[in-house]
């Protein structure tokens, strides 16, 4: 683990950003109901009193400053990451600490009452975010340092979330009213990612293997998939739909098993197509940066064409190869929200119901667990990548 010799600006820029947001913008808005945007609370009026928490800002600000003046050490990196993500779930705490106070002084109407995270919450949360990322990247940890660094995070927001302490925000009120349906809803949406993956995989690896072996074929099959990644997702659903009714009343055994023309067929279905084009890609790059040595030596040992692939050539090409499969896995993850529009269900049927009410929270219960569905994600294909580097290059 190095850091690199250059000063870098970009960590005491976020942490002077991160006080910015929080200085100038609402932390938290306090409404009569859900409907209405409310009354801005700021971080600094919520704080005023709280000394050691501003001392406490100010000497991360002077760290982080040291940071940029001088030449990063490991010591000072792991600093910020240590301080960005105790102030995570500390700015979550304070959030639901003050919701509580705001709802006392709203009895008998806190029933119907609300309060939201603001800009603030979540402009610095992200400002945080990157913080991490910037100094783990410049640290040069290994995936797995990564990994316990999120693992740790989310242990803490989770734990908070848990513990009850956070009941008084909107948000977790919003969970609370669809918490007996909820679990359906996220396993929906991991059913659409997983059966596209599947089929994407499926679809994908012959394709990308047909492109290396027969480069014709790949020069007519890349340019395809492009244009299949141009087609706005609303506009593929629509071309989809109309074929599968028509198969579903042509083949009424194809409707008793679920497929029509609206719901979790078509959905599957442009999430796949959607995923084909990284997969082919990766598998492509990965058989191509095989060695010809190491598949004449394979051919010199009696083996196939099928066992060399098997044995050699998908070996050595899986770290590339799983470069293409995270790609299409996240952004099946977000395309998924979509299919709600035809359906198909999922986390987009909430994002879209808080759309069409003009109910923030209600979007945000929609739209954050699929951010963190796509972060656990890509976390889990980084560590497959990592595993599959160090099998191949175990030195």
């Amino acid at each position: 683990m190095t850091t690199g010799k250059r000063r870098n600006p970009v960590l005491a820029s976020l942490s002077w950003l991160a006080v910015l947001a929080l200085y100038s913008l609402p932390f938290l808005r306090l409404a009569p109901n859900r409907l209405v945007s409310g009354q801005p609370i700021y971080f600094f009026s919520i704080v005023d009193g709280s000394v050691w928490l501003l001392l406490l800002m100010l000497v991360a600000l002077v760290a982080l400053t040291g940071v940029t003046l001088f030449k990063p050490r490991a010591a000072w990196l792991w600093a910020v990451v240590t301080i960005a993500v105790l102030a995570m779930p500390s700015l979550l705490w304070q959030a639901a600490n003050q919701a509580s106070i705001s709802l006392q002084g709203e009895l008998p109407t806190s029933l119907i009452a609300r309060v939201s995270l603001g800009s603030a919450f979540w402009v610095t949360l992200a400002l945080l975010g990157l913080m991490v990322s910037s100094a783990l990247q410049q640290l040069r940890v290994h995936v797995f340092q990564a990994a316990a660094v999120l693992a740790a995070l989310l242990l803490a927001l989770g734990g908070l979330l848990v513990s009850g302490a956070c009941n008084d925000l909107s948000l977790v009120k919003e969970y609370a009213n669809r918490a007996d349906g909820f679990g359906g809803v996220v396993g929906r949406h991991l059913q659409m990612v997983l059966l596209a993956l599947a089929g994407t995989l499926a679809i994908g690896l012959p394709l990308g293997w047909a492109a290396h072996v027969h480069a014709k074929a790949g020069r007519l099959l890349l340019p395809l998939l492009n244009i299949i990644q141009t087609i706005p997702s609303i506009a593929l659903f629509g071309l989809l739909m109309a074929p599968l009714a028509l198969l579903a009343a042509s083949l009424p055994a194809l409707g008793r098993a679920g497929i029509s023309g609206v719901g979790l067929a078509p959905a599957v279905m442009a999430l796949t197509l959607y995923g084909l084009l990284p997969v082919v890609r990766g598998t492509l790059a990965g058989l191509q940066q095989v060695s010809g040595g190491m598949t004449q030596a394979a051919s010199a040992l009696g083996l196939t064409h099928f066992q060399a692939l098997v044995h050699i050539e998908l070996p050595l090409a899986l770290p590339v190869l799983l470069g293409g499969v995270r790609t299409a896995a996240v952004s099946s993850v977000g395309l998924a929200a979509v299919t709600a529009l035809i359906g198909a269900g999922g986390l987009g049927s909430i994002l879209f119901e808080g759309l069409f009410a003009n109910a923030e929270d209600v979007v945000l219960l929609g739209v954050l667990p699929i951010i963190a569905l796509g972060v656990l994600v890509d976390a889990l294909f980084k560590v497959l990548m990592g595993l599959a580097r160090r099998r191949v290059h175990p030195w």
